[in-house]
């Protein structure tokens, strides 16, 4: 969704807002929070946003955390970037 339809639908749905279901209401305010969220970046292909938007949605993270895991683990897969070493003998919950 572009910020632009986000809009539209806001308005939309304030333009009828005796009509409108909560879960309605509340599925589009959810997209307009994700989208003020996300606000800076890199523009980006329309599939691309969306994917990302999703996926960030879905772990319950901000777009630029999700950017920032994807392209650390990229920049570490391909060398740029030293792999963070992980300590075998240490006990943990599964957090870093």
């Amino acid at each position: 969704m572009t910020r632009q339809s986000i809009a539209e639908e806001l308005e939309s749905a304030a333009d009828r807002i005796a009509d409108i279901s909560r879960a309605d209401l509340q599925i589009i305010l959810r997209r307009a929070a994700l989208m003020l969220r996300n606000v800076a970046g890199v523009p980006l292909e329309p599939a691309t946003d969306d994917a990302l938007n999703s996926i960030a949605a879905e772990m319950k993270i901000g777009r630029s955390d999700l950017i920032q895991v994807i392209l650390r683990e990229w920049l570490e897969t391909n060398a740029y970037l030293p792999v963070r070493q992980i300590d075998e003998d240490c006990e943990t919950d599964g957090s870093a």
